[in-house]
């Protein structure tokens, strides 16, 4: 039996296949959820890796023409939010 470490993206489990096995085999695939541990906080040398890959990401940067079309598009959704409100929400609290 052979193990892959793989992360979970969107909901999604992407695995690589071994190159030892070939397309059409029928695999089981076996999820360990023995270090899942909801509402504890995070261990301290987990917290030290995120930290550690946070500070290695590139800053985004946007082009000023990109980032005047973004702002526009934002000024716009909120317009149409704005505009097409529920009026019911007013008289919901007098």
């Amino acid at each position: 039996m052979s193990s892959i470490k793989t992360t979970i993206r969107n909901r999604r489990i992407d695995v690589p296949a071994p190159s030892d096995i070939p397309d059409g085999v029928e695999v089981t695939v076996t999820i360990d959820a023995s270090e899942i541990h909801p509402g504890e906080p995070m261990p301290p040398e987990e917290i030290a890796r995120v930290l550690a890959a946070m500070q290695k990401l590139e800053p985004l940067e946007i082009p000023d023409e990109i980032a005047a079309d973004l702002d526009a598009w934002e000024q716009k959704i909120n317009q149409h939010g704005i505009h097409h409100s529920d009026s019911s929400v007013d008289t919901a609290f007098p």
